[in-house]
């Protein structure tokens, strides 16, 4: 499930800063933020035939990330979308572009971790490839001895770049042999794996783990408002291993991969005994939504 490099990439058109660069001039100085501490918060938006899925939502969040991190002078919204428009229409895209929108606190004078070194201000960095979903259709997960932080050390509700939490379940995920590693609570319930949040269905019933140490993402949400809308219940639970592995379905959500189901988790294969199936229910739907919703590109 490696990505592998798309040639449609070679010659993008970057926003760093305040405006473009060519992909091999798109850099970011050894005092910013982001190299220092990865002191950043970012977000991951999808374009659909020419349409910014759930734009304001991210950019919500991304605000909200910053003003957690207390950044001074974060950009408005507007002027986030017209660092995305021109980037998008610079590099002619429209329509299977996946974005990686990151806000730096910015570049400090000198070296350190103290926020009063920055003195430029925020510095935003667009990043707009040509990418489909990253997952193969069907992925197997295994659980890791990684847990996912909680409130109590770092808010998984802050969207930031320092992700060695995650990066070092994903590592055991490798290890494993498997596609993504499940990390569990300090209590030792579900959370989410190192890069989507987690679903599964019982008996016609949809459940993912509460939001505690997970972040709430924003395909996750769909998902629910989705269930709601078509009546299918749905419900936040503390979600134990052993209850996933005897679910009729699992599947993981997120912009890079939207949905994908899960066929097995730590070697036991997931099989619906109740022959009610869910998630092609919802994705009907949710293929709708991306193709007719959203904010629409200006040119």
């Amino acid at each position: 499930m490696l990505q592998k490099f798309n040639p449609q990439n070679k010659n993008l058109q970057i926003w760093v800063g305040d405006r473009l660069y060519p992909r091999e001039e798109a850099k970011v100085s050894v005092f910013d933020s982001t190299v220092q501490g990865g002191d950043a918060v970012w977000e991951g938006i999808r374009v659909y035939d020419g349409k910014i899925f759930c734009l304001d939502k991210h950019l919500q969040r991304l605000q909200e990330s910053a003003k957690a991190l207390a950044f001074e002078h974060i950009p408005s919204n507007d002027s986030i979308k017209e660092a995305i428009f021109k980037t998008l229409e610079a590099n002619a895209m429209r329509d299977g572009v996946h974005i990686r929108l990151t806000l730096s606190r910015g570049i400090k004078y000198t070296s350190g971790m103290d926020p009063r070194l920055n003195d430029q201000g925020p510095l935003l960095i667009v990043l707009a490839e040509w990418k489909p979903p990253v997952y193969d259709k069907k992925i197997k997960l295994g659980s890791c001895h990684i847990r996912r932080n909680n409130p109590q050390f770092l808010d998984s509700k802050i969207h930031h770049n320092n992700l060695l939490n995650n990066i070092l379940a994903k590592i055991q995920a490798n290890l494993m042999g498997v596609d993504e590693a499940i990390m569990l609570d300090e209590r030792g319930f579900a959370s989410e794996s190192n890069a989507t949040n987690i679903f599964m269905s019982k008996a016609g019933t949809l459940y993912t783990p509460f939001a505690c140490n997970c972040l709430p993402g924003i395909t996750r949400a769909t998902v629910l408002d989705i269930a709601k809308s078509i009546d299918i219940p749905a419900f936040e639970k503390d979600i134990s291993t052993v209850e996933l592995y005897n679910a009729d379905e699992v599947f993981v959500t997120g912009t890079m991969g939207e949905l994908t189901t899960v066929v097995d988790i730590d070697g036991r294969i997931i099989t619906n005994d109740s022959g009610i199936a869910i998630k092609p229910k919802i994705e009907e739907v949710f293929r709708k939504k991306v193709k007719n919703e959203g904010e629409a590109l200006p040119f």
